[in-house]
């Protein structure tokens, strides 16, 4: 009887019992012997000259070893720029018309400081206590300069410069059109001007970021980093010290969640490194909760003056939209998120002629990073929005308004005129819009909602819907490994935070050498394990990860019968990997269980076949051709205290297409967390300052998170449509439950309080800011 596939079922996590019983390895659990620990000093001024820094009184505090500052660090340390923020292919340029400039990172601020939060000294000392108290010795003159903090702002003429010696605070500028939208919107019935902001926000996971860096007695450096890309971590860290790569390891441990800003590398984790070589001890860093606010990328922060031209019937004949997108003080990695946002704007609608341009500038903010969505939340904010505006003009149903534009799945593959950011034709590979808008609106309005709406009550529903490019390369790898006992081990450059890799990595390789699960060990998040990898984000670890695997996993097959048949005197034609032992190809009796194959590979057995390796190990590396498309549409049912402005989740409906579910249950865990995070910025969480750069709201007693107390039970509704991409048929899912939220839950209280003249332009939704908006229309003319 043929062993029951494990891909496609609902497999309980085998990370959690470890986890759960606090048995878990975090970088702040770990303490190489002699090792001391890291403090930062950073500027509590937005946009300052730095006059003087005085040190010696840190020098000589108890247990200090070091002080560091930026004068030291510029003679010693080159600066940070990262290649993908100049990567733009050569299709893309020929598709859009776009230039970028890039402004290095310095390790340290020497003579002036940018945002507040900037590191500008460090303290290293036997523990962190005693560098935070040789840190308060350091006595730093500044001379403020004007800041610039509101992006719209930074574009003017006179706005100070974060960057001294440029013209302007333009950063990059990205412009595309296809069509003729002028005549489109010279002919429309119907025209929606509208300007709407996404909002600042900060990942915030229970884990900070942290940084061990130890090198050996021979020189080898090994870096533990709560770090998404420990491969890309390991590679800049050899450009920049001039290091050789088999002398570097980099391992993540446990990492308690990451979400986008923990993909990228930061000064500390390089001052670590130098200051561990420098002292000759090793060297922790652990980032407290208030350093996260001000020291780790922010994510969104987004202007789109949009406009939606239609005909009689409400269906899209054009689209115009101008952005503004906030980068912080330095352009970081170039066009990841302002090209997302463009190559995602019109999700999954026809839009016949389409004209967007963006102005990516630099203000006196720290940076800003993708963020579990990664400019896909901001671009579907502003079109979904403006989708809602346009059905209130026509006056039709925003759900029929959709249902009107989605492109039929008939019509797929669908080409957009787009070049995507890998610089491949943007191809929508497979989905059914329709049928997920239909599951969305079936689920959603089950019962008379709004027929349910009280003055005092007022009840409405919203829709998002949107597409999701997700398997991006360059590639992926995976090593397998037939160890001691008959197991598995397979490696993979996939590092994960929380994704499950060690269950769902163990149910393709169990299917792939038909083996029981059991018996397969996931190794992630090491350098030292497989040489090559890419790392997790962007929806990417189990299309590109996911079939590394199952390329390692049928060389190794190959292998393990090539040895079987050496061992057994037969062809390996004449045999087959089955039911976890080698059998006679068609089926039969076991001939060999795999534990004997891997236990008669010892170098000391006489009896091994000559020329057979003592271990069998085979590595792929897996390379897509393109990305492949996700989708899902989103709808909140919401009711609206009109007197307190308190905003209740009644109903939560996610209709998605992953392709082929790997494993269903965590299929949706991974979508209900991203939802939840939409949910954060939809109502609660929103990244403040004022206009001289200061934050107003950095710790959790003013940053609000929802809890458990405010999760909506969020209904699943499964429209998967496998793709003829990969050889598993399967999309991304690890983003798109945070792409719909903020604009299905705006378009639910703008629906709620449609006949009060409430317009949404931004969020987070809070009491406060529902009531203003109330009190705002009331006081417009009838």
């Amino acid at each position: 009887m043929a062993r029951e596939k494990y891909v496609g079922r609902s497999v309980p996590r085998v990370e959690d019992e470890r986890l759960l019983r606090g048995e878990g390895a975090y970088v702040d659990d770990l303490h190489p012997a002699g090792c001391v620990e890291m403090a930062v000093l950073r500027s509590p001024h937005a946009h300052a000259r730095i006059v003087s820094i005085d040190v010696e009184a840190a020098r000589n505090a108890p247990g200090v070893h070091a002080v560091y500052t930026g004068a030291e660090a510029a003679a010693e340390l080159k600066t940070i720029t990262f290649d993908i923020a100049g990567m733009i292919p050569d299709t893309v340029r020929e598709n859009i018309d776009v230039t970028n400039r890039v402004n290095p990172i310095p390790v340290l601020a020497h003579d002036r400081v940018v945002y507040v939060g900037q590191a500008v000294a460090v303290v290293v000392a036997d523990d962190r206590y005693l560098a935070e108290d040789a840190l308060e010795l350091i006595d730093v003159e500044y001379e403020p300069l004007p800041a610039v903090v509101d992006p719209e702002a930074a574009l003017a003429p006179d706005a100070p410069r974060v960057e001294a010696e440029w013209d302007s605070n333009v950063a990059i500028t990205l412009r595309y059109s296809r069509g003729d939208a002028d005549d489109a919107f010279a002919k429309a019935a119907h025209v929606v001007s509208e300007t709407f902001r996404s909002h600042r926000q900060i990942a915030s996971p229970i884990e900070t970021r942290g940084t061990v860096a130890l090198f050996d007695p021979d020189g080898n450096l090994r870096l533990w980093s709560s770090t998404q890309t420990p491969h890309q971590l390991r590679d800049f860290l050899v450009k920049f010290f001039d290091l050789s790569p088999d002398r570097v390891r980099v391992k993540a441990a446990d990492v308690g969640g990451g979400f986008g800003p923990k993909g990228a590398l930061y000064p500390e984790d390089l001052l670590c490194v130098h200051l561990a070589r420098r002292i000759g001890r090793p060297v922790k860093w652990i980032e407290d909760r208030s350093e996260h606010f001000v020291a780790t990328a922010h994510g969104r922060e987004q202007l789109h003056r949009i406009e939606l031209a239609a005909d009689e019937d409400g269906r899209l004949l054009a689209v115009r939209d101008e952005i503004v997108h906030d980068a912080g003080a330095y352009n970081m990695l170039g066009l990841v998120v302002p090209h997302n946002s463009l190559s995602h704007l019109t999700g999954p609608y026809r839009v016949p002629s389409l004209e967007v341009s963006m102005q990516v500038v630099l203000t006196n903010t720290p940076v800003t990073a993708p963020y579990r969505g990664a400019g896909r939340p901001e671009a579907v904010f502003a079109m979904e929005r403006a989708m809602d505006r346009l059905a209130r003009t026509v006056g039709i149903d925003p759900g029929e308004l959709r249902a009107r534009n989605v492109i039929p799945a008939e019509e797929l593959p669908y080409r957009t005129g787009i070049v995507y950011r890998d610089g491949k034709p943007q191809e929508f590979d497979s989905g059914d819009w329709p049928a997920l808008l239909e599951g969305a609106r079936k689920a959603a309005e089950d019962r008379p909602w709004r027929e349910e709406s009280t003055p005092e009550r007022a009840i409405g529903i919203g829709y998002a819907a949107y597409t999701e490019g997700t398997g991006v390369g360059p590639f992926e790898s995976a090593k397998a490994e037939l160890v001691d006992g008959g197991r598995i081990r397979i490696s993979t450059g996939s590092s994960p935070q929380g994704q499950s890799h060690r269950t769902t990595f163990a149910q393709i390789a169990a299917d792939t050498l038909d083996v029981d699960m059991s018996v397969i060990e996931i190794v992630g998040g090491d350098t030292g394990a497989v040489h090559t990898g890419f790392g997790t984000y962007a929806s990417r670890s189990a299309v590109v990860g996911g079939h590394a695997v199952v390329e390692a996993a049928e060389k190794l097959r190959e292998q393990i019968l090539l040895a079987a048949a050496g061992l057994l005197d037969r062809e390996p034609a004449e045999l087959e990997l089955s039911d976890g032992a080698i059998r006679p190809a068609g089926g039969g009796d076991v001939l060999l269980p795999l534990a004997a194959v891997a236990g008669a590979l010892t170098p000391y057995n006489p009896g091994r076949p000559a020329g057979m390796p003592a271990r069998l190990s085979a590595e792929a590396h897996h390379r897509p051709k393109t990305v492949t498309w996700a989708a899902g549409v989103h709808a909140a049912v919401v009711a609206v205290d009109t007197r307190t402005g308190e905003v209740e989740i009644l109903r939560y409906v996610v209709a998605h297409d992953c392709g082929r579910p790997l494993n269903p249950m965590i299929v949706d865990g991974q979508t209900r967390g991203g939802v939840m995070q939409g949910i954060g910025g939809a109502l609660y969480e929103e990244i403040v300052y004022d206009e001289s750069g200061q934050l107003r709201n950095g710790s959790f007693m003013d940053y609000l998170l929802p809890t458990v107390a405010e999760a909506p039970d969020i209904e699943m509704v499964h429209v998967d449509v496998p793709s003829p991409l990969n050889r598993l048929g399967i999309k991304g899912i690890g983003e798109g439950g945070a792409i719909g939220p903020g604009a299905a839950i705006a378009n639910a209280v703008e629906d709620a309080l449609r006949d009060r003249g409430v317009v949404i332009r931004s969020g987070p939704l809070s009491p406060s800011r529902v009531r203003d908006l109330l009190r705002d229309a009331a006081r417009q003319p009838a």
